[in-house]
């Protein structure tokens, strides 16, 4: 990697030669039905999902393309029966990070996770309340389940990322859910956009929050000292796919998490993960070359032009800056998804 003078606002050149951070798509099944899921995920695993050898392969390729630091997550991970090979295989040659709703990790689980070579979780509450995470899972109970994983995390030993994805819903429990955190023992905390993919879509309207909302809902939060929080709006709103590589639970190279919806690099199975991460699209998201953006977040974030995959879904161009910026917003309600983004499976 590379890395040149910044000069005022604009950002330094930052350039990666081969990945060093992915995320893998372990399955696509899930033993809940958020109203948010991004996978549009099932309770029963579909017949092109990769199988526990192929997962091997990929990671095999993955840690040879250059990869150290990968992200887990499905679905439910945990849902998947050989899950722990999985993890087992890819703890050796890369600083694994399992991200999970936290509902079936009881004590067992957790010491069959940490002998998988596993150290570090990230938790997902959807709310500070039960009626509120229950709500957006579609499962009564399911907060207690997953409150119970964070503290099972914790007890473990697991360095623990608790996460909650802001929506018009659990917008108003942000101190709440810090708060709660804090007092679980929780160092880390991260608040995350709602992206429009898979199911969200549906649920768009129920869930997503104007811009002013989002920042007002930021605003004056209260977090303790031995607390980081996590946040990736203005003037912190940086352009990841610099830095971004990942596959699907099919084998589909599609660079962030969050572009599965609109970026497909081709097939691991067919073409060498380094390939993939070499796709001409892939190149040009990784460049960084947006005209039009932030000076503030470019400054903070050594990365300029925001999410690449909000700016596609709602402008339909890959060279557009984030509307989830408020310098370069345009105008754009974020609240109402363009009709392209309806009219693909909702």
């Amino acid at each position: 990697m590379t890395e040149a003078t910044m000069a005022g606002p604009t950002a330094p050149k930052l350039e990666l030669h081969r990945p060093v951070k992915s995320w893998l798509q372990v399955t696509a099944t899930c033993n809940l039905q958020c109203k948010q899921c991004y996978g549009d995920c099932t309770p029963e695993p579909k017949s092109d999902e990769m199988t526990v050898d192929q997962f091997h392969q990929v990671l095999d390729d993955m840690a040879d393309s250059g990869v150290i630091e990968l992200l887990v997550e499905g679905g439910e991970p945990l849902q998947r029966p050989d899950v722990l090979d999985i993890l087992a295989h890819a703890a050796p040659r890369m600083l694994v990070r399992l991200r999970t709703n936290g509902t079936l990790l009881d004590e067992a689980m957790a010491d069959r996770v940490r002998a998988a070579g596993i150290r570090n979780l990230c938790i997902d509450f959807m709310g500070a309340t039960p009626e509120t995470h229950d709500w957006h899972v579609g499962e009564p109970g399911a907060f207690e389940k997953t409150l119970n994983g964070l503290k099972v995390s914790l007890a473990a030993g697991f360095e623990t990322l608790a996460l909650v994805i802001m929506t018009k819903r659990n917008a108003g429990e942000i101190q709440q859910f810090i708060d709660l955190c804090a007092a679980a023992g929780v160092r880390r905390v991260g608040i995350l956009r709602l992206y429009p993919l898979g199911r969200a879509k549906r649920h768009w309207k129920a869930m997503a929050l104007s811009l002013p909302e989002q920042m007002a809902a930021l605003e004056d939060l209260n977090v303790p000292d031995d607390v980081h929080l996590m946040r990736s709006w203005h003037p912190r709103d940086a352009n990841c796919c610099w830095q971004a590589s990942g596959v699907d639970a099919r084998g589909q190279s599609v660079g962030c998490s969050y572009l599965r919806d609109f970026a497909d690099f081709g097939n691991v199975l067919e073409t060498p993960f380094l390939e993939t991460w070499k796709h001409p699209l892939f190149v040009k998201l990784r460049s960084r070359d947006i005209e039009d953006h932030c000076p503030d977040c470019a400054s903070t974030q050594g990365s300029a032009g925001g999410c690449r995959s909000t700016a596609y879904a709602f402008t339909g161009d890959w060279d557009a800056p984030d509307p989830y910026c408020t310098t370069t917003n345009r105008g754009i309600d974020v609240q109402l998804l363009p009709t392209r983004l309806l009219s693909e499976g909702t």
